[in-house]
């Protein structure tokens, strides 16, 4: 009897020990909200294991030692391990992956524009996280992000919202270069199914999201993603270009051949940690580690920041729960994206649409990891999604992140400044250390001018300075080169 009754709680208990350890009913979620809600901002990032290796590719060797199967292989490699790394060690719904940006200034910077070898551009990504996390260590990275005043970081969200919805259009072809430079469409019209896809997606999702419908962002992205399948397999778009305007953003939504591909990691271990200061010299390669490690830094508190307010996981100061261990995770995750051979890896704002489909735990960013290793094997079914049915995502997540523009008090020139350049600029400047660099260089100048000098905290002090010389970074190495 007692056997029994044991075997028929056992899995009651096995749920009961991870609610427990992922705070789940503590955060008013349930373990099938952070499953979907997991599964969602893995669709929204799913689009990194194609476009890393079309990045990256521009830099292979020409040994061919290095393949674009290798480099989406070992992106999800990395990816699962640090975002699953995420969820058990910091509790936090936000996954990791390479980051876009940093794995352009490695291909075309870099290698073809610096003369270093695949190898020793991935070494200088390395050395970039090594320092990173001595300063999470040494407790001065979680106190930079203390120091941010309260207006500076609701500023950060709202920008990074529409950061991200423009990131959202630009994939899915919305808004693109043209006569001026953005434009809606094509000269100001929509044209072709990967346009429509979008739309019916973005439109079914705000719709289910009106009536309260659990799961509208998965929803709305499976629907989307049958309707690119029927699409492609009737009218053979193929990829867009300049040629074939109306066609598919990243990936076509095709099936051919076995869903199933073994993967090949020839990426693991291609480091070269020493050989870029004997190509570079030492001062030029200080510099790029310094823009790097800026960039990274504060690419990561903004997204900590938006994930955080968009679920509620903010306390009253505007800082999550486990700052140190979400910091930790993330400067690691760049140590093993250049040990990895894919780039540094980095904290990715589109968690934040799994964080809107219900997720406030780190059980999502496991579940999100653990699809991350199985895509190693799955990566022709992932390819699947397109584009345009996963952006949908992100544009619905930046109008979530805009509705705490309220928060801001728009009456004190001193405050309201600085916060508009910095929401201003993410998007603008295509970048969110450009945006939040910007915000805090204003604070500091526009605090001075209104009295309230002695209102800023020393470390904005520095950091402002920083930011100063990494706006001037084109110069200084013109100057010593």
């Amino acid at each position: 009897m007692s056997t029994r009754t044991k075997a028929v709680s056992s899995p009651s208990s096995a749920a009961q020990s991870i609610d427990r350890f992922f705070h789940i009913t503590q955060r008013g979620s349930t373990v099938a909200r952070e499953i979907r809600g997991g599964v969602v901002t893995f669709f929204a990032m799913a689009y990194i294991l194609v476009v890393n290796p079309a990045i990256l590719g521009a830099a292979l060797p020409e040994d061919g030692s290095i393949t674009s199967a290798g480099i989406a292989a070992g992106t999800a490699l990395v990816a699962g391990v640090m975002t699953i790394l995420m969820g058990v060690v910091a509790n936090y719904p936000l996954a990791l992956a390479a980051g876009l940006g940093i794995n352009a200034l490695v291909a075309f910077t870099l290698v073809l524009g610096s003369g270093l070898s695949y190898g020793e551009a991935m070494g200088v990504i390395a050395w970039e996280g090594i320092l990173i996390t001595l300063l999470v260590l040494t407790g001065f990275r979680e106190a930079v992000f203390k120091a941010v005043p309260a207006h500076l970081k609701t500023a950060i969200t709202v920008g990074l919202g529409l950061f991200v919805a423009l990131i959202g259009l630009v994939n899915a072809g919305i808004v693109r270069a043209g006569a001026t430079p953005v434009e809606f469409g094509i000269s100001g019209s929509l044209s072709g199914w990967p346009a429509l896809v979008f739309v019916v997606g973005l439109f079914l999702m705000f719709v289910l999201y009106v009536r309260n419908v659990r799961g509208a962002v998965l929803i709305a992205i499976a629907v989307a993603t049958v309707i690119a399948v029927l699409a492609e397999s009737f009218g053979h778009l193929g990829l867009r270009s300049q040629e074939n305007a109306t066609g598919w953003g990243q990936t076509v939504p095709a099936l051919s051949g076995s869903p199933i591909a073994l993967p090949v990691f020839d990426t693991l271990g291609k480091v070269d940690m020493l050989g870029a200061f004997s190509t570079l010299g030492v001062v030029s390669v200080c510099l790029t580690i310094f823009s790097l490690m800026l960039a990274d830094f504060f690419d990561t508190m903004g997204t900590m920041v938006a994930v955080g307010s968009e679920g509620g996981l903010l306390d009253e100061n505007g800082n999550p729960e486990r700052t140190r261990q979400i910091l930790l995770i993330d400067s690691l995750a760049a140590v093993a994206g250049g040990v990895g051979g894919v780039s540094s890896n980095t904290s990715f704002v589109e968690s934040a649409s799994g964080v809107a489909d219900g997720a406030r735990t780190g059980l999502s960013s496991v579940v999100t990891g653990v699809l991350f290793l199985l895509s190693t094997f799955l990566a022709p079914l992932v390819e699947v999604v397109p584009t345009e049915a996963a952006s949908t995502a992100l544009v619905f997540v930046g109008f979530l992140m805009m509705t705490q523009v309220t928060d801001i008090d728009w009456k004190a020139p001193e405050l309201a400044i600085p916060a508009f350049l910095t929401i201003a600029l993410m998007p603008f400047g295509y970048s969110i250390s450009v945006g939040i660099g910007v915000g805090f260089i204003s604070h500091v100048i526009l605090m001075v001018a209104s009295g309230k000098a002695k209102r800023i905290h020393p470390i904005m002090w520095l950091v402002g300075a920083l930011f100063v010389v990494y706006f001037l970074m084109g110069p200084i190495q013109a100057l010593l080169g």
